[in-house]
């Protein structure tokens, strides 16, 4: 079983360019709000003893899930972010229930761009070609290189650098 760590350090091989990162804080966020907005159109909602469950509710706790399995306080953290998006997603589908999809749409598109212009600078696939876990490990990415930024899990982040590399501006 992979650790914290390990997933942290996988992606980060694949993100060293601090441009790229820089777009990941964008894209990341826009994809994971257009997922979670997708996922909460009616069609895919229920009620289930008067507990209202989407398919957003439902992707959101399994991702919840991993996250607090690989670190308590990542996880925590990634779970209050997931409810935020959930609710983001919702609040789209409700204010705009018609235009839901096409809003939701746009946001991937908008998201994907983002993420393959960092790339792009970066010069290498993103991470989720040759492991598709690196689609829950993005966010969880941000959030790790939030906590590094502010002196936050000095032990993890010492240990992504020394496996990964540094980061750098890629010419």
């Amino acid at each position: 079983m992979k650790t914290l760590t390990d997933h942290l350090t996988m992606y980060a091989e694949y993100h060293r360019d601090k441009r790229n990162i820089a777009t990941h804080f964008v894209g990341i966020p826009l994809i994971v709000l257009s997922i979670t907005t997708l996922l909460s159109v009616p069609a895919l909602s229920f009620n289930a003893g008067g507990l209202h469950l989407s398919a957003a509710i439902i992707l959101a706790l399994f991702s919840s899930l991993f996250y607090l399995r690989l670190d308590l306080a990542f996880g925590l953290t990634m779970t209050a972010l997931m409810v935020s998006m959930v609710l983001g997603g919702e609040a789209i589908v409700q204010a705009l229930p018609e235009q839901a999809v096409t809003v939701g749409v746009a946001l991937f598109v908008v998201g994907w761009i983002f993420q393959f212009v960092g790339h792009y600078w970066e010069k290498r696939k993103p991470a989720f070609v040759d492991d598709l876990v690196g689609l829950l490990v993005g966010p969880l990415f941000l959030v790790a290189e939030v906590a590094f930024a502010v002196g936050l899990a000095k032990k993890e982040k010492d240990e992504v650098l020394r496996r990964a590399g540094p980061t750098l501006t890629r010419s």
